[in-house]
């Protein structure tokens, strides 16, 4: 039996262990720190440092690192030990807040987008105090930010910072206006994150899955998701004994680890925490995946977090569901019981309305990946095309006030299910729409476009300086208004009357939807490099250097990182289906031809009167297959080869998409043919019915 509270956090520096090692002036300045943003001395780091040193030592701990969120997509880490000569041939166990305050990794050896060239090798670490410090093994890891020598951000965490700072101000500034005064305002997060868990022996068969997360070939398995029966069943017994090590792990570092069930794909999973502090949150977000792959090997399975790992079925994504909040506790997303009299709440969904429709490029942009190419738009996530849902209450109160018309709130109703032993309860006053991009549910906006892998940092950095530049802009204008109340009463209705096209509150899923979007004017882009070709657009470049969130050499160079990244993942994937194709499946075919031909032969040499058209019929058709397996083999070549003679990031990246992932899935397309027709004696792989039903 686990003790859950007792569990909870007993790996992480968290406020009660502060509160109960550090002295009452370095906890309470801490705090200040952490609650309010202000600056932290040297002389409180060293007291905390020590005690951070302490408390890990005593917890089995030899060793520390600064962990840090490169351009690269996933965590880095460098470890090094307390020990610290005495000088007689002994050691001690040492740590200041020299170390905790700054590291010097190697900057030139990451991605950035030329901001670091290979003889430029300083970077730097610096602490993030606001987010714990945890242990994991025997080492104590302490979150930090990453930059160049020169100052850039070359992470994802140091943006993310800034743009938590703009957005604190600005909403701060906002509620002035309404008479409050708000010391800090942080946004929150509850990023859900799906998964695919499959058995390892079938795995380490499968070179697909080895390099790229996603199989390249697979016919489909006779039996998909089409009956429904695997979104939240009954969990198999070893699911379910790697789910409870899993929310063990995860309690441990303080990730409060809420829901867990079956998704809709055979294999698929979710596990969903509560939510956090946006820096925080992300930091968690990290340690749940690579916690998910740990454990997943523990039980002899591996976990997928590739966007679309199998073909023809649900692919993975996480749910970014983003609030603000008052350091008192206020949730400024919340509308209250009457939304219609909540001009506070009215003024910050016009601004969430304005920011997603005049950044709805931005949005797109910080969910891309060549993973998520695979599955926006496929039935099983949102459309390419960023817009909003509502709801209907919602936007009743937004068409009542467009149109000053009078509007009476529905309150709500009760649900009655026919049957006297079950309990009533009221039912909310909206539905839910889970084609939207971006959906109001209550309290909160969830942001749905994000990819199983991606860092949630990206779409939060956005979603935070677009709210500031838009909450700037609206306090500017009401700031300077002699009737304050009227001045904002009326950029609210003249607000949702200019943007109101970003509302949808329809199926997403439908045809129809492209073509009234186009006609509202709102962006589909359907691949990463369509969306990157507007990153560097000069109003957002503005809004970023205006927001000092990113300055425009960080804006150039994140988009060439992005791109090139983008094209080096499709290179990868060719080159993997090339070796596969050449080595693996051409000789099995071949093999298996072989075999009916022989087959045929035995019979024709027995009698001419045995019939042998079953194995001349299968040679056939598998040697014209061959033949054109061949030539999909030696375009795709050719295409890889033209495609690394180009220097220009985006023109590469348009390339791969265009002709190189177009190759691929032609290759792909006669492969899976020959699977359904080959010996499964013969085919050198596990299958989709292995790799799906085999845990």
């Amino acid at each position: 039996m686990v003790n859950v509270p007792e569990i909870f956090g007993s790996m992480v520096f968290n406020d009660a262990t502060m509160k109960e090692r550090l002295p009452k002036a370095t906890y309470k300045a801490l705090k200040k720190t952490i609650d309010l943003g202000e600056p932290l001395d040297i002389s409180v780091a060293n007291v905390v440092a020590n005690a951070m040193k302490d408390w890990a030592v005593e917890k089995g701990c030899t060793h520390y690192t600064h962990w840090f969120q490169p351009m690269t997509g996933v965590t880095a880490e460098k470890h090094d030990s307390f020990i610290d000569p005495a000088g007689d041939g002994t050691a001690i166990m040492e740590f200041g807040g020299k170390e905790l305050v700054k590291g010097e990794p190697d900057a030139s050896s990451f991605p950035s987008g030329g901001i670091r060239a290979t003889f430029e090798a300083r970077g730097y670490t610096a602490w993030d105090p606001t987010s714990p410090a945890f242990i994991r093994d025997t080492t104590l890891y302490i979150p930090t930010a990453f930059c160049s020598y020169t100052g850039e951000a070359l992470d994802k965490k140091t943006p993310l910072l800034r743009s938590m700072e703009v957005l604190s101000n600005a909403a701060c500034r906002t509620l002035k206006l309404f008479g409050k005064d708000v010391k800090k305002v942080t946004s929150t997060v509850g990023p859900e994150q799906e998964y695919f868990l499959v058995d390892k022996e079938y795995f380490d068969q499968r070179k697909d899955l080895i390099f790229t997360g996603r199989t390249l070939f697979g016919a489909a398995a006779p039996k998909g998701q089409e009956l429904d029966d695997h979104y939240f069943g009954a969990l198999k017994t070893r699911v379910k004994d790697f789910m409870a090590d899993l929310d063990v792990e995860l309690w441990k570092l303080g990730i409060t680890s809420k829901t867990r069930h079956n998704e809709v794909a055979p294999a698929q999973h979710e596990v969903a925490p509560i939510f956090g502090t946006t820096n925080i949150a992300t930091d968690h977000n990290q340690l749940v995946m690579e916690t998910l792959k740990k454990t997943a090997e523990k039980h002899g399975m591996v976990c997928l977090l590739h966007e679309k790992p199998f073909a023809g079925v649900n692919g993975s994504g996480k749910h970014n569901n983003w609030s603000m909040c008052t350091n008192e506790g206020e949730n400024l997303i919340s509308p209250g019981k009457n939304p219609i009299n909540n001009t506070q709440f009215l003024f910050i969904l016009a601004a969430i309305m304005k920011g997603v429709d005049e950044y709805a490029d931005l949005l797109r942009i910080s969910v891309a990946s060549a993973g998520n190419d695979h599955r926006l738009g496929a039935n099983e996530a949102p459309p390419a095309i960023v817009s909003m849902f509502l709801g209907d209450e919602l936007e009743a109160v937004v068409k009542s006030i467009v149109e000053d018309k009078d509007y009476a709130t529905p309150g709500k109703v009760p649900m009655h299910l026919g049957v006297d032993v079950l309990p009533e309860f009221k039912k909310d006053t909206t539905d839910r729409n889970r084609t939207s991009p971006f959906a109001f549910t209550g309290n909160r906006f969830e942001f749905r476009m994000l990819g199983s892998a991606v860092n949630i940092a990206c779409p939060n950095i956005m979603i935070n300086t677009i709210m500031a530049e838009e909450l700037n802009q609206f306090c500017d204008e009401i700031e300077k208004a002699d009737n304050k109340d009227k001045a904002i009463k009326e950029l609210i209705k003249k607000t949702f009357t200019e943007h109101q096209r970003i509302i949808f509150n329809g199926d997403g899923y439908s045809d129809e939807w492209p073509v009234e979007a186009e006609k509202r004017g709102l962006p589909n882009y359907r691949s990463l490099p369509e969306a990157l070709a507007h990153f560097d657009d000069q109003k957002n470049i503005d809004l970023f250097v205006k927001n000092n969130v990113h300055d425009e050499v960080e804006i150039k160079a994140r988009k060439v990182i992005t791109l090139e990244e983008y094209a080096k993942t499709i290179n990868i994937e060719a080159l993997t289906m090339l070796e596969m194709a050449k080595q693996d499946i051409l000789p099995a075919v071949s093999s298996y031809v072989k075999e009916l031909t022989d087959t045929a032969l035995a019979k024709k040499a027995l009698s001419d009167a045995i019939p042998t058209s079953v194995e001349e019929d299968l040679v056939t058709t598998l040697s014209n297959d061959l033949v054109s397996f061949v030539e999909k083999i030696d375009t795709l070549s050719e295409d890889v080869v033209k495609g690394n003679d180009i220097e220009d990031a985006q023109e590469k990246a348009n390339y791969y998409h265009d002709v190189v992932f177009a190759a691929m899935n032609e290759l792909r397309a006669v492969s899976d043919e020959m699977e359904t027709i080959t010996s499964s004696d013969y085919w050198p792989y596990p299958t989709y019915d292995e790799l799906l039903f085999g845990v």
